[in-house]
């Protein structure tokens, strides 16, 4: 990889890195209805020329259904999940848990796609999740009540976030094959906000939010979604979805980061370990390590679920 490669894959994940700490600087005073559709408002405001000044209108509009649902499950829910989820735990805490993303990912090209889940991959997931259930374990208690049982359901909405995004990174792989990624980016963000923008409306908070909030909704808007999204796609044409997907594995480093520089938000022994175990479990699931793991498709006797498509590649 070029050192250009390396300067844009560090500045998407310090970019995704950071939108948790501006989420969580955000989310209690615009609430995250509002926050969410704003958000993505101000993204499809900015992406939206750009596709068609890249030549993407006949992809928007020969493939505005697919698109639709691409929003809706990788913009519109995950955002409002993930704003929810501010409002209660640490922006640390969210990025490592937007990191289960991958599993999720290569769970859903199992069960939908068919794709061969090997020994190593299936141990993988055990260890992935099992480090969610220590951070739940460590941060959130649901028989507490009060602070630790909304703990907990915050964590569950950032977790089920992060499976849509899984699902929706496996349907647009399916569905939008081909398909300009600035026309699916900028048609995403514009059918989330038309679908949020009633309820972003009724759910507007009486009280002006803060020049502090604003602030971190316009760089949510502009530079951790728009520009982000931009950067990626950039980096997807110099060196592949693949690689490029391996930006993931940063951005938990990013968010813990920026959330105890600016927020004073503490990374505790708890975080560190859920922290590692869950990056360690991904590694495996998805095939990232050890490299030779998508070889084991060669042997049957190594496989626990065969493809039920053959011919179809692994997200490794």
């Amino acid at each position: 990889m070029k050192l250009s490669d390396i300067s844009l894959m560090f500045t998407c994940a310090a970019l995704w890195g950071a939108s948790f700490m501006f989420v969580r600087i955000s989310a209690n005073e615009f609430g995250a209805i509002a926050l969410a559709g704003a958000r993505v408002a101000g993204a499809a405001l900015i992406l939206l020329p750009v596709a068609v000044m890249c030549g993407a209108r006949r992809d928007l509009l020969r493939h505005w259904r697919a698109i639709a649902l691409s929003g809706i499950t990788s913009a519109a829910i995950p955002l409002v999940l993930f704003a929810f989820a501010a409002q209660t735990i640490t922006a640390g805490l969210m990025s490592i848990l937007n990191a289960v993303t991958p599993l999720f990912a290569t769970l859903v090209a199992w069960v939908w796609l068919g794709q061969g889940l090997t020994r190593m991959r299936g141990g993988g997931f055990v260890l992935g999740f099992g480090g969610v259930l220590w951070l739940a374990w460590g941060q959130a208690g649901f028989k507490t009540g009060g602070d630790g049982a909304m703990a907990g359901w915050a964590m569950i909405a950032a977790v089920t976030g992060s499976a849509l995004y899984g699902f929706s990174a496996n349907y647009t792989r399916e569905r939008l094959a081909g398909v300009a990624p600035i026309a699916v980016a900028a048609g995403g963000q514009f059918v989330a906000a038309a679908v949020l923008a009633f309820p972003a409306a009724a759910f507007w908070p009486a009280v002006s939010p803060s020049p502090r909030a604003w602030g971190a909704l316009a760089t949510l808007a502009i530079l951790c979604t728009a520009l982000a999204y931009v950067l990626y796609f950039k980096l997807i044409a110099s060196v592949g979805a693949t690689r490029a997907t391996t930006v993931s594995y940063l951005i938990p480093g990013f968010g813990v980061t920026w959330g105890a520089l600016f927020l004073g938000e503490a990374f505790d022994a708890d975080m560190a370990v859920g922290c590692a175990v869950i990056l360690c479990g991904t590694a495996l699931a998805t095939g990232i390590w050890p490299r030779r793991q998508p070889e084991a498709l060669n042997h049957p006797e190594r496989i626990l679920i065969p493809p039920a498509k053959p011919g179809y590649e692994t997200l490794s």
